[in-house]
């Protein structure tokens, strides 16, 4: 916990002062160590500031500086519950106590992991504290932060994966995301993750730490690359010159970790001996006016708590708002800020007018270029890499845009065609547990529960496992490659002419998987107008969670066409999806040209074991959604459909009660309550060729789309005429009150696009309006997602009677 949240009369002990430079100095100095006993004594009127009693004296603490010292509850003990009865008792023991207390916390180190997109830092993550978290060869996967821990030699680790960035600047939510975190969080030890074959662009970032003077360790990861291209680098000397401790390491393989936090431990305990303070030098103008900044900031002890100043004038000068806001809460504020204009002023007489930021820039990688060229040699000849080879193809203008639909089409079929063979086995287990229930179990409601709510709705779905890893698999591995990042390049001028860009291709391609994520990864981008819109048209791109449906229905009425009509539904989305972005971007957002600048990284191999995590953890998530939303809401759906029972048949089953009710109007007292709100809405539906029991599946799908197939599957088991025990031989089977099947080819076609296209997911309109801050854009894409599922679905229907 921190000071600040201690109560009035609470007795609490120092673990760390979690503030920076001349205010964490202080503290210290003013007996703020570790172990030491804190008394809260009162709050001002206002609740702050907060007076404290440490050492038998009293200090005063405003709240935000208090929020900077992390302590731990001392509890009441038999000391004090004595003094209460007698003036003679001894509490020698008392210091002791405390310095156990204080060792105890003593073994928490805080990590940070700080480095550029694509750089190895989740793959790092994930090989340090044993996580699962998503990774790809490509940029802006980390989309917010990941925290683990781990055990390593007496210390727990409490490790953060942050999102990649390329500076500490507040020009991207990354960028910003990542300084809020530094200032807020302090972290005990930083692990800079560089990726090791592209090292003066990563070293920019490191620069930035620097400044901060932060303690800190580089990860010279992906260091098998850089040995592999012949390239030598003293990382030791390079180390000792910028006075941060460098230690290789290849995260896919774990190669180097244990050293790595070895360090991490000697540079918390103070006893590395590699770590100084440097300052990257800026050249003489601009040096000058660092340090006439550095001094009035530094005179101010309350700015410079969260951060250098050094760190902060530097970023005065680049015009940074962030910084800016923070010296406004200075009281010496406005000698600051004219002491900086000044400054820019001269700077701009000196330089000639040149933008202080690109001058800055120039000094930083000066340094960086001096600093490697006296540590790295490189191989005189630059051999074709295999990288260039493959993009000569991929990103080819005649070959690109076939390939990439050619692997698209090829991903679909795998999934529809090998998954084929895995789910028949399932299903075939799905149908001997039914009848095995029913021959068991006596008539009756619990048999009917079981057999056609629970094994019916949830064993509908989890055949559909196989084609769910497939998919994932096949997804996994275009983003460890490194071919998703070319995907975005090559549609990069198609994604401009709807109002976008490249960037924002890449989490609509992550929609394929799920939508919630994908709409997360859109904080990548920019430009806010460009994110709004990428983030409203992505439900339209079709998640995993409605594959069990296309699985079900193409498998049913297109068996011969599969890859064909399985590739046709997901154009259909991303068509919509480009419409959409068009008609946002005329009329409602302003036009917005925002830069296209993506790292393209080199193509990589992805490791079975990583292709099968990824893949795996979708399909637990899967299965989990089976022991949960889908189980609940297949037996909702069954009681629905079950209830309200009838005095002419009370152990009537579910399916029988279907079979006997009028099938076009409501009977009140035949019908279930189920039958009774999908022939009251059904009359909307009818004209995109909807029977109730499809209206009703829709309207179930509205938390999760999970829960459509599942509900299908309640409704249409239980029909012991029916040899076939598969969904789909139930779907096409004549309806018992109308003599022909609920679905034909027409409808099943017009069902798969509405439950492509109508309003998202519970999990998706909530991530929407996380996302973009207004729950206008939630309602709307509930509204008109809905409206244009139905008016696309009614064209596709009478084109699919026609022809």
């Amino acid at each position: 916990m921190r000071l600040s949240d201690a109560k009035t009369g609470e007795k609490v002990a120092v673990v760390k002062i979690l503030g920076h430079g001349a205010f964490r100095k202080r503290m210290m100095e003013m007996g703020f160590v570790r172990g030491r006993e804190i008394t809260v004594l009162l709050h001002a009127p206002l609740m702050d500031p907060i007076k404290y009693s440490i050492m038998d004296y009293e200090v005063s603490l405003r709240r935000s500086e208090a929020e900077l010292v992390e302590v731990k509850p001392l509890p009441v003990d038999e000391c004090d519950r004595t003094r209460k009865h007698t003036d003679t008792v001894d509490c020698d023991d008392r210091p002791l106590e405390l310095s156990n207390n204080a060792d105890h916390e003593k073994n928490v180190i805080n990590v940070a992991l700080i480095g550029n997109p694509n750089c190895g830092k989740t793959s790092l993550f994930n090989i340090a504290s044993g996580a699962r978290e998503h990774v790809g060869n490509y940029s802006g996967v980390t989309v917010d932060a990941k925290s683990g821990h781990f055990r390593f030699k007496g210390y727990r680790i409490n490790l953060v994966d942050l999102p990649g960035t390329y500076s500490l600047a507040s020009y991207s939510p990354e960028e910003l995301y990542v300084r809020r975190y530094l200032k807020d969080e302090t972290p005990d030890v930083i692990v800079n993750v560089l990726d090791g074959s592209n090292l003066e662009r990563n070293l920019y970032l490191t620069t930035e730490l620097i400044d901060m003077d932060r303690s800190m360790v580089i990860a010279l990861n992906m260091y098998d690359e850089l040995k592999e291209k012949g390239i030598t680098l003293e990382f030791d000397t390079l180390g000792k010159m910028i006075g941060v401790p460098i230690v290789p390491t290849t995260a896919r393989t774990g190669e180097g970790i244990d050293t790595l936090f070895d360090t991490v431990i000697k540079v918390y305990e103070g006893t590395c001996e590699d770590v100084r303070h440097i300052h990257v030098h800026l050249g003489q103008e601009l040096e000058k006016s660092v340090t006439a900044l550095k001094d009035q900031i530094k005179a101010d002890g309350y700015i410079g708590r969260h951060f250098s100043p050094r760190y902060l004038a530097i970023k005065l000068l680049e015009g940074d708002k962030e910084v800016e806001h923070l010296i406004a809460e200075s009281p010496e504020a406005s000698g600051i800020i004219a002491l900086r204009d000044a400054e820019v002023r001269r700077l701009a007489e000196v330089n000639g007018n040149d933008d202080i930021a690109a001058l800055i820039a120039g000094e930083k990688y000066g340094f960086i270029a001096g600093a490697l060229a006296e540590t790295l040699e490189k191989v005189e000849q630059e051999k074709v890499t295999s990288t260039h080879v493959i993009d000569a193809i991929v990103t080819n203008k005649l070959f690109g845009f076939p390939l990439f639909f050619l692997i698209m089409f090829v991903i679909f079929w795998a999934t529809f065609s090998l998954g084929s063979y895995p789910m028949e086995w399932i299903e075939a287990g799905v149908e001997w547990i039914g009848d095995l229930v029913r021959g068991a179990m006596p008539d009756g409601m619990l048999k009917d529960l079981i057999a056609d709510g629970i094994i019916g709705g949830v064993g509908g779905v989890i055949v559909f496992l196989p084609n769910i890893l497939i998919l994932y698999a096949c997804i996994s591995f275009m983003e460890d490659s490194g071919y998703m990042a070319r995907a975005a390049f090559i549609m990069d001028k198609l994604m401009h002419r709807i109002g976008l860009h490249g960037k924002s291709f890449i989490p609509l391609i992550m929609g394929f998987g799920c939508t919630v994520p994908s709409i997360m990864a859109s904080r990548s981008i920019e430009s806010s107008s460009s994110r709004f819109i990428t983030i409203l048209i992505n439900p339209f791109i079709s998640c995993s969670a409605r594959l069990p449906l296309y699985v079900l229905l193409i498998g049913t009425f297109f068996p011969s066409h599969a890859a064909l009509v399985f590739t046709g539904v997901y154009l259909v989305g991303i068509l919509v999806a480009i419409f959409t972005a068009r008609l946002l971007r005329r009329f409602y957002f302003k036009t917005d040209v925002t830069p296209f600048v993506m790292e393209l990284p080199p193509y990589r191999v992805p490791t079975l074991k990583t292709t099968m995590r990824h893949m795996w953890a979708k399909g637990e998530q899967y299965l989990r959604k089976m022991g949960g939303i889908i189980l609940v809401g297949s037996i909702i759906v069954w009681a629905l459909n079950y209830f309200p029972l009838h005095d002419d048949a009370p152990e009537a089953s579910s399916a029988e009660m279907t079979a006997t009710a009028d099938d076009s109007s409501i009977d009140l007292d035949h019908d279930s309550y189920l039958e009774m709100l999908g022939k009251a809405v059904n009359p909307v539906m009818e004209p995109i060729g909807f029977h109730w029991k499809g209206t009703v599946a829709a309207i179930a799908g509205v938390p999760a789309k999970e829960i459509v197939v599942s509900t299908l599957g309640v409704l249409y088991t239980g029909q012991e005429e029916i040899d076939d025990y598969s969904l789909g031989a139930r779907l096409t089977a004549p309806n018992p009150a109308t003599g022909r099947p609920d679905f034909t080819a027409a409808a099943a076609l017009s069902f798969m696009i509405f439950i492509l296209l109508y309003c998202p997911c519970i999990a998706t309109v909530t991530a929407i309006v996380k996302e973009t801050g207004n729950i206008g854009y939630g309602v709307f894409s509930v509204v008109y997602n809905t409206v244009i599922a139905w008016i696309i679905s009614f064209i596709v229907y009478q084109l699919a009677i026609l022809f």
